[in-house]
């Protein structure tokens, strides 16, 4: 964190990463090994944005506390047309509020020899079970609805690695829907920003999307800001009084 003038300060935010829970992850995804890393990468502020789940983010919020980290709850949510979208939650109870709508338009069995494992652990990273669903599948919700519920639920709603070929809303659709209420667009490349047509002025985030220990904090943004709360994010995204996201 470097502080700026006046009461705004720069927290250096990764908003995507990913945990043993999600079947395309590294098992080493622990809550214990992924704060150790962003601790070390010098990450003030850890999305966790597991595919179609959330169930591992109380253990990443536990361990995050004890090492000064904000961790924001979140989950990568598979629309019926197969993009990727972020849903970012301020509480557990808007989070697993979402998780149920989730679960409740995801259907199929997680193949574990295919797909991988789903681990659920706690904060010291004993294994406390399997998610037997498909968490690598497609919900039956369209972007729209998706997007809709995530903020039915009170939370930020982000496209993710829209300059990837696969599982972003400008590959899959072509293009952004007119009227689709997203809150930012993340980028993998930020020099790519100028080169893609997006019909609006979006905010972007980059971030790291990390499946491996290495990659937290591979890419990051930087929120100028007065503290490190989701409301903060929020009104940081909406350029609030001077607020502003640097990629």
């Amino acid at each position: 964190m470097k502080l700026e003038s006046g009461d705004m300060k720069e927290f250096k935010a990764d908003m995507h990463i990913h945990t043993c829970l999600s079947p395309c992850a590294d098992l080493e995804m622990s809550p214990r090994n992924i704060i150790k890393e962003a601790k070390k990468k010098g990450l003030d502020i850890i999305g966790i944005c597991d595919h179609n789940s959330a169930e591992n983010f109380p253990a990443m919020e536990k361990s995050a506390n004890i090492e000064g980290i904000k961790a924001i709850g979140g989950i990568e949510i598979t629309s019926r047309e197969e993009v990727h979208i972020l849903g970012l939650f301020g509480n557990e109870r808007d989070l697993f509020f979402m998780q149920e709508a989730v679960y409740s338009n995801l259907h199929g069995v997680n193949d574990e020899e295919r797909y991988g494992l789903q681990v659920v652990v706690n904060e010291n990273d004993e294994v406390l079970g399997f998610n037997n669903k498909l968490l690598i599948g497609a919900t039956e919700m369209s972007v729209e609805e998706v997007v809709d519920l995530i903020h039915k639920f009170n939370g930020i709603a982000i496209a993710s690695h829209i300059d990837r070929e696969g599982f972003s809303i400008i590959a899959n659709l072509g293009f952004i829907p007119e009227g689709l209420k997203l809150d930012a667009l993340e980028i993998i490349e930020p020099s790519k920003r100028d080169k893609i047509n997006t019909g609006k002025d979006f905010v972007f985030i980059t971030s790291s999307d990390a499946h491996l220990i290495n990659d937290i904090g591979k890419r990051y943004s930087c929120f100028l800001m007065k503290e490190s709360t989701f409301e903060e994010i929020r009104k940081c995204l909406c350029k609030e009084n001077g607020r502003e996201v640097i990629i």
